[in-house]
């Protein structure tokens, strides 16, 4: 699986635990009332999720492949920003 491939993977994780803290909080709104504690509970779900994108870097020079410049963006690129490495070629052991 190529690096691209694996960094679209953990993109589509993050879209759905991002839906999914949304669907908690508006439902726990709409059953308990609102709390603070709901809407925390799903900000602490969303950062140990995302904790994963730092794990997927260019395999050639190492930069992180949500990274353009100083942003951080929700998709991955295909074509590494520093060294221009193709990112959607499969890696070889």
């Amino acid at each position: 699986m190529s690096p691209y491939q694996r960094a679209g993977r953990h993109a589509k994780l993050m879209m759905g635990v991002l839906a999914s803290a949304i669907v908690f909080v508006i439902a726990w709104d709409q059953l308990f009332g609102h709390s603070s504690l709901a809407f925390t509970a799903a900000i602490i779900a969303l950062v140990f999720a995302n904790g994963g994108m730092l794990l997927h870097n260019c395999p050639t020079c190492g930069k992180n492949l949500f990274f353009r410049g100083v942003f951080v963006v929700p998709w991955p690129n295909k074509t590494c920003g520093k060294c221009k490495a193709d990112l959607t070629a499969e890696q070889h052991p």
